[in-house]
């Protein structure tokens, strides 16, 4: 049994966060909630993917930023034209790439930075780990 991943995360714009992670990343959204116990959210993913990123909202608490420029997501995307994919996909929402924190990623892959400044890096690589 190979366990499931939510990666949880706080923003103060939650519309921007999923409009950047749905609309340029390409994610689903496969649920969402509003006023559940004071909190609002959203899950996106894909269906058949053993992860899912949640963001939530809480009106009244100020979450603010990414606390360093390598709080990073990875995307392998071996494929060259699905990695060229996304890339557009980015980009044509107005979303432009931005210097890796760590020059190793620049290397087979861009990075881009998400409206609380968490990074978001697509990977031009299969993952073999």
């Amino acid at each position: 049994m190979v366990p499931k991943l939510r990666v949880a995360r706080p923003t103060d714009q939650l519309a921007a966060v999923v409009r950047f992670y749905r609309d340029g990343l390409g994610l689903r959204e496969l649920g969402s909630f509003a006023g559940h116990e004071g909190f609002d959210g959203v899950m996106l993913g894909h269906p058949q993917a053993p992860y899912h990123l949640e963001f939530t909202s809480q009106p009244g608490h100020l979450i603010g930023r990414a606390p360093t420029a390598d709080h990073l997501l990875v995307f392998y995307l071996p494929d060259r034209l699905e990695w060229q994919l996304a890339v557009d996909r980015l980009q044509a929402q107005g979303y432009s790439s931005v210097p890796a924190a760590n020059p190793y990623w620049d290397k087979l892959g861009l990075t881009f930075e998400d409206p609380d400044g968490y990074r978001v890096v697509l990977q031009q690589a299969a993952w073999n780990y």
